[in-house]
């Protein structure tokens, strides 16, 4: 009779340990398969005073609420774990290239999630797009903005955008998430915003840290320089904003103003003398930066409102939110027109940021979302102020 040797033994062992832990998962599964099944059963189980068929239904829309609820989930695990992995190559990609003729070609500052921002050079010249349908038209129309996506397609037509690589400058000293980036007046310096709760002040030509602007309690999710003056303006998920002031040297004062419920997502200056804050408490309001006590206007919108952007010219505000609509309003709150999303013209799923290009007459204002697209809108800005 043949003998089993130690080793052998030894192997069958451990096979059969793992076939056993496998054996145990797939049982485990099929229990949690069955658990609504087995929670109807005891919920129908327990004594109640409603109606058999009223209950029914609670227990069934309770039902497609916790699965509705795990999907979302789940796809919100699938979204960290694409953002750790976005963020492990941009901290394995990141490089600094040094000289170069400022001259030749525009320098843009960009935020990074690897802790640090980047100022860039291009020189780009865009094909003109078709000009799409003019918007002011259905300012009006209702459209059925459910939380159900669309199926995405794609794109038509060629998509071929120039790829700047090579950043010029990299500035870094920040400790988390690197938000907002933006110009101070003069071009010499610049601000960004960060999770760690600062801003930072830099200087272009060295890349050198100037000042670090703390006080918030929480992260922050947007900075903004003054068009002609030296003032800065932070939010935060803290429920406030912050004004800096940097115009006398000497003395650099802030100022905070708690005038939202919930996080303030965004707030910008125009080229007045006004302050645009936006947050997810559903709400916009428009400040005088002489009288910052309480707003000279407010927006209450039906979804929270993410980077807001206040265009130059007619001082007309883009609102892009959470439930994929792009408003537009004045600075005293009259709503002038909503972007529409049918046909293929919108956004499939939360708009994150608008901004305006009034220079560009075919496309003077963009927005960008989580469908991951980019659009641009053609406003017919005259007419809408003209039927406001």
């Amino acid at each position: 009779m043949p003998v089993e040797s130690g080793n052998s033994a030894a192997a069958r062992q451990v096979k059969q340990k793992r076939k056993s832990h496998s054996l145990s998962i797939r049982r485990t599964n099929s229990v949690e398969q069955d658990r609504p099944g087995m929670q109807r059963d005891m919920l129908e189980g327990q004594e109640s005073k409603l109606p058999m068929a009223l209950r029914s239904n609670l227990l069934d829309l309770f039902g497609q609420i916790e699965r509705e609820f795990e999907n979302l989930y789940i796809e919100n695990i699938e979204l960290r774990r694409e953002i750790e992995s976005l963020n492990e190559r941009l901290a394995g990609e990141g490089q600094t290239v040094d000289g170069g003729d400022p001259s030749k070609g525009a320098l843009k500052t960009k935020a990074s999630g690897d802790q640090t921002a980047h100022i860039w050079r291009y020189m780009v010249q865009l094909p003109l797009p078709p000009p799409p349908a003019d918007i002011s038209a259905s300012l009006d129309d209702d459209v059925d903005f459910s939380d159900k996506d669309e199926a995405d397609g794609e794109a038509d037509g060629p998509n071929e955008c120039p790829t700047i690589r090579v950043a010029t400058t990299t500035l870094k000293s920040h400790q988390g998430v690197v938000i907002a980036a933006d110009w101070l007046v003069g071009g010499k310096q610049v601000v960004t915003a960060s999770w760690d709760r600062a801003a930072n002040l830099y200087d272009v030509e060295t890349s050198e840290l100037v000042h670090t602007l703390t006080g918030h309690d929480q992260e922050l999710t947007h900075c903004c320089t003054h068009p002609t003056q030296r003032l800065v303006v932070t939010s935060s998920r803290d429920t406030t904003f912050r004004l800096w002031d940097f115009r006398d040297p000497s003395i650099h004062s802030v100022n905070v103003f708690q005038g939202h419920t919930d996080t303030v997502t965004s707030a910008v200056f125009t080229v007045g003398d006004n302050v645009v804050s936006g947050s997810d408490d559903r709400t916009v309001k428009v400040w005088d930066l002489k009288n910052m006590r309480s707003p000279i206007a407010t927006i209450r919108t039906d979804s929270a409102v993410n980077r807001i952007s206040v265009s130059a010219n007619q001082r007309i505000i883009a609102l892009p939110h959470d439930n994929r609509q792009v408003r537009l309003f004045d600075m005293n709150g009259v709503r002038l027109a909503r972007l529409p999303r049918s046909n293929r013209q919108g956004h499939r799923r939360m708009v994150c940021c608008s901004v305006w290009n009034e220079e560009n007459q075919a496309c003077n204002l963009f927005t960008c979302g989580f469908d991951r697209q980019a659009i641009g809108w053609n406003i017919n800005i005259p007419a809408l102020l003209q039927e406001k």
